[in-house]
């Protein structure tokens, strides 16, 4: 049996699990395409109780059972997967990816969303009918297809699923704690028939950050510092666009600074690095062309992009490099998250 079909209530040691179920929750909820579990942390903070998870990337699932003790189950468009959703949950939540949807004259509500993760996630709500729900994407929501795709949305969970929600707000990462410019299109319901009828997104918290805030605290490996030649090659792509007016390029976030949004691919840590004069043993660890920098410049630390999105540092990175940046650069904000999910469980909680 495949990783991603392994039934959900494998449970590991949980002395060695970090982050355990709590055993007296205030609320449950379901966690789907859960990633490394960013959600989970934000919600299992306030008092809740996952209650069923789902991720299909097996390296991201061997993350979230270190870390929760648990093993997503896998594919959420399988049947077989659905059929262990429980009954009676209170939350249901979700970073559902971005799809363009087949709207072929109709008028714009579940039908449109068919063969689309979307419609996954709302055929759940259909059958389940949680209390709420909690979703997130990218920016680009708000004007994909010209804005298509999220009236069709929007259309679905209020008409068809019957739903007070109110307009998606673009939260920033920035704004609750975390010095990570990451601006994304959070989305929360109710169900009509528990009465409410307003809801306020959180306020930002005023609180100042700066990247020295999740900075390494001791020297880091020569593997993160930038070859010359590799360096070299950033500095002339990036003076190619600026020679055509473009913007493109690394960018290096002074200590005082803020990142840029991490994300996954060359770029999220190219737009990303920073300045660190520590090293002290310039002999590279890996195969590189040329030599290590002596300007002191290296990539951010997948340790440092776990803070960017508000890991904790008791949060275990158990996989390689490469994919630890893929998945905190797929992964949620968790304060962001946090700051909106109380909003969202003080209105449902009696």
């Amino acid at each position: 049996m495949a990783v991603s079909e392994t039934v959900n209530s494998e449970i590991s040691n949980v002395e060695n699990i970090p982050f355990p179920s709590i055993t007296h929750p205030k609320f449950t909820f379901i966690d789907l395409f859960a990633g490394i579990g960013g959600f989970r942390m934000a919600l299992q903070s306030l008092g809740g109780e996952c209650v069923f998870s789902s991720e299909w990337d097996e390296q991201a699932q061997k993350t979230y059972k270190a870390n929760f003790g648990e093993l997503p189950f896998g594919d959420i468009k399988k049947e077989e997967t659905k059929q262990h959703i429980p009954d009676g949950f209170d939350v249901l939540c979700g970073g559902f990816p971005c799809q363009a949807f087949s709207i072929a004259g109709r008028r714009g509500g579940f039908e449109d969303t068919r063969g689309t993760l979307f419609f996954d996630v709302a055929e759940i709500i259909k059958q389940k009918q949680p209390k709420a729900f909690f979703l997130e994407n990218v920016k680009g929501l708000r004007n994909h297809e010209k804005g298509r795709t999220l009236a069709t949305i929007l259309a679905t969970l209020r008409e068809d699923l019957g739903y007070f929600v109110p307009e998606p707000q673009i939260m920033n990462a920035k704004d609750f704690g975390v010095p990570q410019n990451r601006e994304r299109i959070f989305i929360v319901g109710f169900r009509n028939d528990l009465g409410i009828t307003s809801f306020d997104y959180p306020e930002a918290s005023k609180v100042p950050v700066a990247f020295e805030d999740v900075k390494e605290t001791e020297p880091v490996s020569v593997k993160y510092y930038l070859s010359t030649q590799y360096l070299s090659t950033l500095v002339n792509h990036k003076q190619r666009h600026e020679n055509k007016g473009n913007g493109f390029g690394y960018e290096i976030i002074e200590n005082e600074g803020i990142a840029n949004a991490i994300v996954v691919g060359g770029m999220g840590r190219e737009r990303n690095l920073v300045y660190d004069h520590r090293l002290t043993n310039f002999v590279p660890e890996t195969k590189i062309k040329g030599e290590v920098n002596r300007e002191g410049i290296r990539k951010m630390t997948p340790r440092e992009w776990a803070r960017l999105q508000g890991f904790p540092d008791e949060f275990k990175i158990v996989v390689a490099d490469a994919s630890a940046y893929k998945q905190f650069g797929n992964s949620v904000a968790v304060p962001a998250i946090r700051a909106t999910a109380e909003k969202v469980i003080d209105k449902i909680l009696p």
